[in-house]
């Protein structure tokens, strides 16, 4: 992180004075309304506002508190220890956290040199960052959209451990600057950074941890993940025997799961690839077609005219157009 920043982040802020002088926990009222332990958006935004940024208050404990927001922590430096829906997260320097409404969260007293910054985001904010993201199967997808509809996020949380994902890390680095910095034109700029940071994290889902109770999530992550890494020539079969389970208990639970066969997901991912290789490069479309593991060139051309609506030519003259 850049350093003028990160020593803007470690100055002792009054309520840490006041919280060092022997005040021994938060000020209530600086956070919540009334008595309910929900930290309030109303509090921390300024008006009109959908995204504020504010260091993590150090020196003291944080009892138990849920918000009516969607917090995302980062961590500058040092650590954070984190109780969320009763499980121990320790959060690491250069991780990412994602909170839904719905958590319930308790957090240890951070050091002087444990710099955290919080994201106060409402929900809305997100819908710009959504709507870059590939309607696929994706845990973070859905997580916003459940933060988006202010249901219980079937995750309520999302850990990622991207500490060495360069792209993410100065993505992170460059919201935090232009929102610290109060930038003109900063509403459209942080949320296109956050879209783009969508798009860096949903290449990460090797890196994500969730609820340790939520096997549902853990299953997924893999299956994704798998997915994503391998959708030229993964087969199910290679995925079961790689987590150990059965094929058809496998396959059965994606489909309740997820809504889709392991041959729907593993398409989509093909096709979405296929059309962004379709966009970015100049090879033909046989060989986009064989990257993406179609040796059928008429199969692809018509399973890819029923996704997008158009031929991949037509397809890639579009998108160089626009």
């Amino acid at each position: 992180m850049d350093a003028q920043l990160l020593e803007e982040l470690k100055k002792i802020t009054p309520e840490e004075e006041k919280i060092l002088s022997g005040a021994g926990e938060i000020e209530k009222n600086i956070y919540m309304s009334g008595r309910a332990d929900i930290v309030d958006a109303g509090k921390l935004l300024e008006a009109g506002k959908m995204i504020q940024v504010r260091p993590h208050t150090r020196f003291v404990h944080f009892p138990r508190h849920t918000h009516n927001y969607i917090e995302v922590i980062y961590m500058c430096s040092g650590s954070t220890h984190h109780i969320i829906n009763g499980e121990d997260v320790i959060l690491e320097q250069g991780e990412l956290l994602f909170l839904s409404q719905s958590a319930v969260q308790e957090i240890y007293p951070a050091g002087e040199n444990d710099i955290a910054v919080n994201f106060i985001v409402l929900p809305e904010f997100f819908e710009y960052g959504l709507n870059m993201m590939e309607p696929e199967e994706n845990l973070l997808r859905s997580f916003v959209i459940d933060c988006l509809r202010g249901e219980n996020a079937s995750a309520g949380y999302l850990h990622f451990k991207v500490a060495d994902v360069l792209p993410v890390q100065n993505l992170v680095e460059n919201l935090i600057w232009t929102i610290w910095n109060r930038q003109p034109n900063r509403r459209r700029t942080n949320q296109a950074t956050m879209g783009l940071l969508f798009l860096q994290l949903m290449n990460c889902m090797d890196k994500l941890e969730t609820n340790e109770n939520a096997g549902q999530q853990k299953l997924m992550i893999a299956v994704l993940s798998y997915i994503e890494n391998n959708y030229r020539d993964g087969e199910l079969t290679a995925l079961a025997e790689s987590l150990h389970y059965d094929i058809y208990w496998l396959s059965r639970e994606i489909k309740q799961r997820t809504g889709k066969t392991y041959t729907e997901l593993l398409q989509a991912k093909r096709l979405n690839q296929a059309a962004f290789l379709l966009a970015t490069t100049n090879r033909n479309i046989v060989d986009v077609a064989a990257a993406v593991g179609y040796d059928n060139i008429s199969y692809f051309h018509r399973i890819f005219q029923k996704k997008f609506g158009v031929t991949p030519r037509t397809y890639r003259v579009g998108e160089k157009l626009t």
